[in-house]
């Protein structure tokens, strides 16, 4: 008897702290790590004009480790009263910049700074690009590695628009697509999400949350054909979030419902035509974004935040969990980038900034994100 009372206290026990755990862990699944990298708390500096904060940042690119580009939807009003020693950060406030459109303002939407966070310039003159915006705007931040002058392309999704600016900021190159008019033919966009590159010179857009497909357009942007379709089957989306090129002509491609995961293609001889070749991670949350290396790729995800790390087999290599607690928590991975240092930017888009995180002196090189492949 008192032996199957002590194996009935063993059972509820376990069965307590199986319950626990996954509370704590949701979605998340596979061999949970802890995070290599740790935060440089504090980093970004605060630039704006008094009564106002960073907005969500929702773009970043690390051209180097010491140039960083944010595009952020707009900036965030803020109380009349703070506290003292506020950070500088709707977030330390309880503001979710995401959820409350109404303490947006279309300026300031493209800044640079320097390794240390400060402030080098204002691209204050490009704010038209973002103004009049009835949603969150701006999205992504990518260069073509192939490109030698190393243009920006700039994804708002709000007014249905890529645009091509050069490196310093200084001309808009090109403007595809039409302000304010969603489509779903070759010059038309719906919600548009993301760019990627093809070694070829092909151009690849992530068209994204109305359309459900990946367009494939030449090195001069003229339409070749298009892939993906809204749907629960392989291959199919129900909405997309980012895309990342890899090596021998994969292409992946994330299911924003999560419902399918990250979508593997393949290029064919056929200059318009990619195949689809598995799902991966599915079921997730939210996926947010990807960066693809040599033979394995890293997505942030929701439910809980998290990077999830999967070799192109689809194999669930690691997680480590991002915490939300302050002061140098997350609510939301919206973009990470790299530098060539190896350190890892993070762009939150509720909390409003973007953090450093520095890789451990002691951390395990087979948990470091790099930066995102390129054909040699």
């Amino acid at each position: 008897m008192k032996l199957n009372v002590t194996i009935a206290n063993i059972i509820i026990t376990l069965s307590l702290c199986s319950s626990l755990s996954a509370q704590e862990t949701g979605n998340a699944r596979g061999l949970i790590v802890e995070s290599p990298y740790e935060v440089e708390s504090g980093w970004l500096k605060p630039f704006q004009k008094k009564g106002y904060a960073f907005g969500g940042n929702s773009a970043i690119w690390a051209e180097n480790p010491d140039r960083i580009l944010i595009n952020q939807r707009g900036e965030t009003i803020l109380p009349d009263q703070l506290p003292e020693n506020f950070p500088g950060f709707a977030g330390a406030l309880g503001i979710n910049v995401l959820r409350e459109p109404e303490r947006r303002v279309w300026q300031n939407c493209l800044f640079e700074v320097n390794a240390e966070g400060e402030i080098v310039k204002v691209w204050n003159h490009l704010d038209y690009l973002c103004e009049g915006a009835d949603g969150p705007g701006p999205e992504r931040i990518r260069v073509n590695p192939y490109d030698p002058d190393r243009k920006l392309w700039v994804v708002n999704q709000t007014h249905h628009e890529i645009h091509v600016i050069s490196n310093d900021g200084s001309e808009l190159h090109a403007t595809y697509g039409e302000k304010g008019v969603p489509g779903n033919d070759a010059n038309h966009y719906g919600s548009p999400q993301d760019v990627a590159f093809m070694p070829d010179g092909r151009i690849l857009i992530a068209d994204g949350l109305l359309n459900n497909r990946v367009i494939i357009y030449d090195n001069e942007m003229n339409y070749l054909g298009e892939f993906g379709s809204q749907g629960d089957g392989p291959g199919q989306f129900n909405t997309i979030h980012s895309l990342a090129v890899g090596p021998e002509g994969r292409v992946f491609v994330t299911d924003r419902s999560g419902k399918n995961g990250v979508n593997l293609f393949r290029a064919t001889e056929d200059p318009a035509v990619f195949v689809f070749e598995r799902s991966i991670g599915a079921p997730l949350t939210l996926p947010l974004d990807i960066i693809v290396n040599e033979d394995d790729f890293w997505i942030t995800d929701l439910g809980p935040l998290r990077f999830l790390n999967f070799d192109f087999n689809g194999n669930l290599k690691y997680t480590w969990l991002v915490p939300s607690n302050l002061p140098n928590g997350f609510l939301e991975v919206h973009t990470f980038s790299v530098d060539s240092d190896g350190n890892l930017y993070g762009g939150d888009n509720q909390y409003g900034r973007t953090q450093k995180l520095i890789p451990k002196s002691d951390a395990d090189p087979e948990l470091l994100i790099h930066q995102p492949w390129v054909a040699q």
